[in-house]
């Protein structure tokens, strides 16, 4: 495999040339790969010189011990996460410096770099060896293949931080089976590679230290077949680890998530889950429970509103709402709940944020509705992207 290795400013982002394909990484171990400003720049800069690179026929990306990935192009997380997601830090830095509009920038970018993913017109492959929370999810879950290991672990917990799943997940996650998508935007739940699998998140599960013997072998791939999805899907096959786990439990679980998170509002959703617990005694549902009366209400209630308005939209229809739901958020339209989960959680570390509302009862319509509506201020754009077809990507539940 031949590579030539060149490292942008910063030592953030970097790529590696190999056969017929690209190789980009991200390096940014001590913050577990999460994605400032300058980070997404560099990406989007990068996958949209080698989108129309004729040399270049598939992505790369890989995650663990840090690899991340796609046929064409590959990100590489440097370190034990391929991407933990949005550097929060920097962002209430970025905010508190200047104009809430500033963050809203931040998203704007961030999005259009997730729209470019979500609709590439090359073969993307994803190999997420670690963790990915968030902001890696909009890298990686609209790749063609979606690759995870056994240590691969998933959440999306932006409710239990004063946010809403974003990153396209009203996409992602409102076609996953069933209920499924609600259940993970709600309670954060963390998932390992063969969950993933089995729902629909990943498309294979392969050792990780087979990793590397994929990639030589993706490597290989002559520059006539480089780009073929069939050819692509054949090698990957011969590395996929058989593990024979049996699907009645999973599909138990998922009945019983069907039958809770089916119901109209997060209260129902949260009063079915308790009743449940006083007949059920299982880990996942007392865990459901805690996630959801920890998070913020409000936030749970749009994002809720999120996925269900998802499962009707594009990618880009859901990519614009969710920058206007969270353009509100940092505009403080109704609280200041997005900037009182990282005080907790981040800053502070006492890890008692004060919602307000505290109570979901206590959410009413309207606050939901205001953070759907258009913003009136000159200094705030709305997402506005291009209708592109993507061919590559699917979905692909087992249970």
């Amino acid at each position: 495999m031949a590579r030539s290795f060149s490292i942008e400013e910063e030592n953030l982002v970097a790529s590696i040339d190999i056969s017929n394909g690209k190789k980009v990484i991200i390096n940014r171990p001590n913050k577990l790969n999460c994605l400032n400003y300058q980070v997404i720049v560099q990406l989007l800069k990068m996958f949209e010189v080698y989108q129309n690179d004729p040399t270049i026929k598939f992505l790369m990306l890989t995650i663990g011990e840090g690899f991340f990935y796609v046929s064409i192009t590959a990100y590489m997380g440097n370190g034990r996460a391929f991407c933990s997601g949005g550097d929060i830090t920097s962002l209430m830095m970025l905010t508190s410096a200047g104009h809430w509009s500033f963050g809203a920038n931040f998203f704007r970018k961030q999005y259009t770099l997730n729209y470019l993913l979500g609709t590439y017109k090359k073969p993307l492959i994803v190999l997420l060896d670690g963790i990915l929370m968030g902001g890696g999810a909009g890298l990686s879950m609209n790749a063609t293949f979606r690759i995870v290991t056994e240590n691969t672990i998933f959440a999306m917990p932006e409710a239990s931080i004063g946010s809403v799943p974003d990153v396209g997940s009203s996409n992602f996650l409102s076609r996953l089976p069933g209920h499924f998508g609600e259940y993970v935007a709600l309670t954060g739940v963390r998932l390992n590679g063969i969950e993933m699998v089995k729902c629909g998140l990943a498309t294979h599960f392969i050792l990780s230290k087979n990793l590397s013997s994929l990639e030589n072998a993706l490597s290989m791939m002559t520059s006539s077949n480089a780009g073929s999805l069939t050819k692509i899907s054949e090698i990957i096959k011969n590395f996929e680890h058989g593990k024979s786990n049996k699907l009645e439990k999973t599909n138990s679980r998922l009945e019983m998530i069907n039958e809770c998170f089916s119901r109209e509002d997060v209260e129902n959703i949260l009063s079915s889950l308790e009743n449940l617990a006083a007949c059920k005694h299982e880990k996942w549902i007392n865990d459901a429970i805690k996630s959801i009366k920890y998070a913020s209400p409000l936030c749970l209630k749009l994002a809720l509103k999120l996925i269900r308005e998802g499962r009707h939209k594009k990618l880009e229809q859901c990519l614009a709402c969710e920058h206007l739901v969270v353009s509100h958020l940092l505009r403080r339209t109704v609280n200041d709940d997005f900037y009182e989960g990282p005080r907790a959680m981040i800053i502070d570390k006492d890890k008692k944020p004060q919602w307000s509302p505290s109570k979901l009862h206590l959410v009413n319509e309207e606050m939901v509705r205001t953070c759907f509506s258009t913003i009136d201020d000159e200094d705030w754009q709305p997402l506005k992207l291009f209708a592109r077809e993507n061919s590559n990507q699917f979905m692909m539940s087992r249970i």
